[in-house]
């Protein structure tokens, strides 16, 4: 239960003026239909998740404990530097693909941008803390869930009413938290 509650709440946060929930805000005011939208967002978040998570599952059983605590702890620590950098969305991210529909559209787009973007390499990190897949996917996949819905649905008009400065810290401090513990040997799934 843990793992699922730490992935959903990290990766609730991590979203909030992130390029996928920035994209959100793009497909909703382009296509103006949001349950596909929504849809395509949980398909592409569900595959690149799971990919990640096992990725983060195979990482647990190939390096030795020790290896794994300081691998761990520093990626957390990078994820909480990480987390202070404001994303941007690129005009390539969000092109028009219409042959897909809007579901595929949003699919494809969301699979290609979750790419090496900071909440996919926070799922090979939960699930390599916490060795285990389903429980950090559907964490992670909640928690993307709960930061683009209302994205799409509300759009623009909550975007410029969030504290994104301060979500930002917060989230920055929940990764150096989360990687000084381990470092130091908190987590007792690592020993």
């Amino acid at each position: 239960m843990e793992a699922l509650l730490v992935s959903t709440g990290i990766v609730a946060l991590a979203e909030v003026g992130d390029k996928t929930q920035l994209l959100s805000f793009v497909l909703a005011a382009r296509y103006r239909k949001p349950l596909p939208i929504v849809l395509g967002i949980l398909v592409a978040t569900l595959m690149n998740h799971a990919l990640a998570a096992a990725l983060g599952a195979w990482i647990t059983h190939a390096l030795a404990p020790g290896t794994m605590r300081w691998l761990l702890g520093v990626s957390f620590l990078a994820m909480a530097v990480w987390a202070l950098v404001p994303d941007r969305l690129d005009s390539d991210d969000a092109r028009d693909s219409t042959r897909w529909g809007v579901f595929g559209a949003t699919a494809i787009a969301f699979f290609l941008v979750e790419m090496g973007d900071k909440t996919q390499i926070a799922t090979v990190a939960l699930a390599a803390k916490y060795a285990a897949i389903a429980p950090v996917v559907a964490g992670t996949t909640l928690g993307m869930m709960l930061a683009n819905v209302p994205a799409v649905v509300l759009g623009e008009r909550i975007a410029h009413r969030l504290p994104v400065r301060l979500i930002h810290a917060v989230v920055a401090a929940i990764f150096a938290v989360l990687g000084l513990w381990v470092i130091l040997g908190g987590s007792s799934l690592l020993d």
